[in-house]
């Protein structure tokens, strides 16, 4: 392969993750590996005449952990968990600050309700007297979680993105690292997503009727909706040259992704432009659906996802592979939903294994794939597949494979 070539691939060569259910790489990892469970009562906000409230917080969140250059006040919630996902990604990548400092980099987050936990507080503030926090309505702007990362890290002349397209906004900022990596823009990246729960959210989709009481039941003919949940998951993407420069462990490649917007609908999924977005995925990354080996499915629970997301994969798979949702586990954490999810794939492609598909008792015949319940699966995986569906239509499906030397 030409020197050239080689600087087209894309490789991750660390992972930073807070969860509810483990924060850390080695900690999330034993928890997909355990089916664990992030669900409890939502502590963020007063739940008071709801009928249920259990959401997926991250409990024992220390931002002064990871804090070293700014203040944890001057930084809303979402922001403390997008810094502390990159500090984890950098040091996971054994990637130090003076070397990234040399690079050409970019941070790229993505969200889908920024520092919405902030505004709900201003927004009680305005309706009791009037007088609102200025240090709250200062770290309100939503493109603080990334220019957060930076000013944490005292990163100068490097490209800065945040982008909010709602539930798929992780793989969004994926999609845009990997171009300008492939393109030779940059030499490596810090993307993904972060969110915080909040009540404006929470009530949203309390008042569709998508909330679960309980639990999130993805693909089971009992399931109730999603619970709403909070974190961030970041990567350290860099091309393949730079990685092999540095002797770096390499997670697993980044094949290529696919994304359209089919404005259809406000909030109905759109069966054919989800599979058309697969299509466009698996031709970006070169591979073919008998080639996939893993999808890592949007998989909310709701009833009206979980049957148009399996139909359109059926679309596309003549025999579709094992199919789960870790929002069984980890629960919806809306900007950060896919970015959690293509760290749970690196892992399960690094560490041979297939997450479960938690709090499954009875595959509803309407979705009829192998989610893996309850339990995971030792499995060989060289393609993994991640879908990604927002509001609006905005759909991204992203594609990783296992790293394979090519002489």
């Amino acid at each position: 392969m030409s020197a050239d070539a080689e600087q087209e691939r894309v490789v991750i060569t660390g992972l930073g993750v807070v969860s509810s259910i483990g924060t850390g790489v080695d900690d999330f990892c034993a928890g997909l590996r355990a089916g664990r469970s992030g669900a409890k009562p939502i502590t963020a906000f007063d739940t008071t005449g709801f009928a249920h409230a259990i959401g997926c917080e991250v409990s024992g969140f220390s931002p002064q952990e990871w804090l070293e250059h700014l203040e944890p006040e001057g930084l809303g919630r979402a922001t403390q968990f997008a810094v502390a996902g990159a500090r984890m990604a950098l040091v996971d990548a054994g990637l130090g600050l003076q070397e990234l400092r040399r690079r050409r980099a970019l941070v790229s987050i993505g969200t889908s309700d920024g520092e919405t936990r902030d505004l709900d507080t201003l927004t009680e503030q305005q309706l009791a007297h009037g007088a609102l926090d200025p240090v709250l309505a200062g770290r309100l702007d939503a493109s603080r979680l990334a220019s957060g990362v930076v000013r944490e890290l005292e990163l100068r002349d490097v490209e800065t993105m945040t982008t909010a397209t709602a539930c798929a906004a992780g793989n969004y900022a994926i999609g845009s690292a990997f171009d300008a990596l492939r393109v030779g823009d940059v030499d490596v990246a810090l993307c993904g997503g972060a969110d915080a729960v909040c009540r404006k959210t929470f009530t949203g989709f309390y008042r569709f009727g998508t909330i679960a009481p309980e639990m999130c039941q993805p693909f089971d003919r009992d399931r109730k909706g999603l619970l709403a949940s909070e974190g961030s998951g970041v990567l350290v993407l860099e091309t393949l040259r730079s990685a092999r420069a540095r002797g770096a462990r390499i997670y697993a490649e980044v094949l290529g992704y696919g994304l359209n917007c089919d404005a259809g609908h406000a909030v109905a999924p759109d069966q054919d432009s989800l599979a058309r977005c697969m299509r466009l995925a698996q031709a970006n990354a070169g591979v073919k659906p008998e080639d996939v080996d893993l999808i890592s499915a949007h998989g909310t629970g709701t009833p009206t996802n979980d049957v148009v997301e399996t139909s359109a994969i059926r679309q596309v798979f003549d025999v579709p592979p094992p199919t789960v949702s870790v929002k069984s586990m980890i629960g919806h954490a809306m900007g950060a939903a896919s970015a959690l999810a293509a760290v749970a794939c690196a892992l399960a492609i690094r560490e041979g294994f297939i997450p479960p598909t938690i709090n499954h008792t009875n595959t509803d015949p309407d979705c009829g794939l192998d989610c893996v319940p309850n339990q995971a699966r030792e499995a060989v995986l060289n393609v993994v597949q991640n879908n990604a569906l927002a509001f609006a239509g905005n759909n991204v499906v992203l594609l990783l494979g296992r790293h394979q030397e090519v002489s």
